[in-house]
């Protein structure tokens, strides 16, 4: 378990560990890789509910946010791609608002809290003088916008796919539209509810949560607007994409059913004339018997594919 504490006090920012959590002042816990026994000290120090620690202590919460007598606990998930922008490794975020402290709890590194760490040592004045809310306005604005990055990638391999099925429909390409669609149910499943959990923070009169904060907010919630509309244009893409790949296959399958019946409908009169002269009769074993046949086996694919260029078959 890593704590790291940012205090205010007497106007300068203290930044350390688990010893700066007695000072008096606006405080920032941020506490990574939580077990039970560093998480029931902060209970005791912080009075913070039992249900919301043991959520803590169990990653895999539902977005949400609970009102308990001395805080608010909220619950944020985000996601960070890897190489393969279908490899998500998703970031669940619990956070405990009190009146003058707010207490950040996460399984895994996220560089977001960096950036904001380091954000408030730097600027103390435009982070946390403005109240232990704004802090979490900050970390949950870091933790949505760091989803446009995933969505643009998804929407120009997408496009890529799309150029690639049109010019040679592969069977690893209708793998890869099964895994992005599933990417997309992912990503729509966690951030949904997460719409109502903000939206319900930039509403008026949640406790610990200013009026000015509101609009902060108000702005996150825009974010996650942006956010499902562009996962629903980005399932309406792969659904276009998917009959793209299908009707590819089906003229492909044409293709090759029309060349072969091509060359059945050649190959069956030849077969009938070869058939037709080869029968051991006297009358079929002249000359002229012989030169007819050959013009026949000549001339009559010759026609037959004249004929087919005519009707625009080939």
């Amino acid at each position: 378990m890593q704590i790291q504490v940012c205090v205010l006090h007497e106007g300068r920012i203290l930044s350390g560990g688990q010893e700066l959590i007695e000072r008096p002042g606006l405080k920032w816990i941020d506490v990574q890789d939580p077990n039970e026994e560093g998480m029931q000290r902060l209970a005791e120090r912080f009075t913070l509910h039992k249900l919301a620690v043991e959520d803590c202590l169990h990653l895999d919460q539902r977005p949400k946010l609970e009102e308990y007598p001395e805080h608010q606990f909220i619950v944020l998930q985000g996601f960070t791609a890897g190489k393969n922008v279908c490899d998500l490794t998703l970031h669940e975020h619990h956070f405990f608002l009190g009146p003058d402290w707010l207490i950040s709890v996460h399984q895994l590194p996220f560089d977001a809290h960096d950036e904001v760490r380091r954000r408030v040592v730097n600027d103390p004045r435009a982070t946390l003088e403005r109240g232990a809310d704004f802090i979490l306005y900050l970390l949950a604005d870091a933790l949505i916008d760091r989803q446009f990055p995933i969505l643009d990638t998804f929407s120009d391999e997408l496009e890529d796919l799309e150029v690639a099925i049109f010019e040679q429909a592969e069977k690893e390409h209708l793998q890869r539209i099964f895994e992005m669609k599933r990417m997309l149910v992912t990503l729509r499943r966690v951030l949904s509810p997460q719409r109502d959990v903000v939206g319900l923070m930039a509403r008026r009169g949640i406790p610990h949560v200013n009026e000015r904060t509101n609009l902060y907010f108000r702005d996150v919630y825009d974010h996650l607007v942006r956010l499902y509309e562009q996962i629903d244009a980005g399932r309406d893409l792969l659904g276009n994409v998917m009959d793209g790949y299908l009707s590819m296959v089906a003229n492909k399958t044409n293709d090759i059913t029309k060349q072969l019946t091509i060359f059945a409908t050649i190959f069956l009169p030849l077969s009938f004339i070869v058939g037709f002269f080869g029968q051991n009769f006297d009358m079929l074993s002249g000359t002229g018997f012989y030169y007819a046949m050959w013009a026949m086996i000549i001339g009559f694919p010759i026609a037959l594919i004249f004929w087919f260029r005519h009707k625009h078959w080939i």
